[in-house]
């Protein structure tokens, strides 16, 4: 209290001009009309840039909350579109669509680990047992496919990355439906192979490969990448394709948990077949 005592006794002159140009500054604004309405001017642009920079800094920080809500919206948009039977043969669809279904139920998840400079990458996710995820489900992205569920546990569920040098996923190219096998190569996290496409199949390069729909796990038409190159394996028959991932695995945050509602139906009827 002493020392506060000290400083305003030291200071009272400054204190006192401060005081005095307080009062003059207000009696010129309230009773000038030029100076008040500079200063009104003044002060509103002050305020708006000074909300604007406010709004920015919250808009960043309230990101995550934004993309978490989004993929939670787009995971509810694919579960409310129609069943394939409601549009026409030879409809086209564009790059990344899945044919409408109701036949799938999507769930949002954010990856909260991930990996793709090993032979056998995986992902870990923020939704498991307790969120209807289990093993054998596929995994997408808005971009394109991800992987497949491997292991669950009350709230989390590791993923097989497409990353993954033993996992084969059923694709085919969009323009020509002729499907074969897609596996990684482990030489670049870029890219990935698609094999066993006949040679007498038209291919060119940029055109897309999707998902074939050819299993219980995954929509037909799931965007995979594009045709970056290609060489026929004369000996086979059959092209080697080199094919531009439409993900960047390394900058993936939320994905969709697909999960086909009839899957079990169909995996005993395959079942049966199989042992005829």
């Amino acid at each position: 209290m002493r020392n506060f005592i000290r400083f305003l006794l030291r200071y009272h002159l400054f204190f006192l001009f401060l005081f005095l140009e307080t009062i003059s500054f207000y009696l010129l604004v309230n009773y000038n009309h030029h100076h008040r309405q500079t200063f009104l001017n003044s002060s509103g642009r002050f305020a708006a840039g000074v909300l604007q920079i406010s709004s920015t800094f919250s808009d960043y920080f309230s990101l995550k909350r934004a993309n978490e809500e989004l993929s939670r919206e787009n995971a509810f948009l694919r579960s409310q579109l129609p069943s394939p039977e409601h549009f026409e043969a030879d409809q086209p669809f564009g790059p990344g669509q899945a044919p409408a279904t109701l036949n799938y139920l999507f769930r949002p998840a954010r990856v909260i680990n991930n990996s793709v400079n090993k032979h056998h990458n995986y992902l870990t996710i923020n939704r498991g047992e307790s969120h209807g995820i289990e093993a054998g489900m596929g995994v997408i992205s808005a971009r394109g496919l991800v992987g497949v569920v491997r292991h669950t546990s009350k709230g989390y569920a590791t993923v097989i990355s497409l990353l993954n040098t033993q996992l084969k996923i059923s694709a085919k190219l969009r323009e020509t439906n002729h499907f074969g096998s897609l596996e990684w190569d482990a030489r670049s996290y870029q890219h990935v192979l698609l094999n066993e496409i006949p040679a007498h199949a038209p291919v060119a390069v940029g055109d897309a490969v999707v998902t074939s729909g050819y299993s219980s796990i995954f929509p037909e038409n799931i965007l995979i990448g594009t045709i970056e190159d290609f060489e026929l394996n004369q000996g086979e028959g059959f092209y080697v394709i080199r094919v531009k991932l439409s993900i960047d695995f390394k900058n993936l945050t939320h994905v969709e948990v697909v999960e086909k509602i009839d899957r079990e139906e169909i995996n005993e009827l395959e079942k049966l077949t199989e042992n005829d």
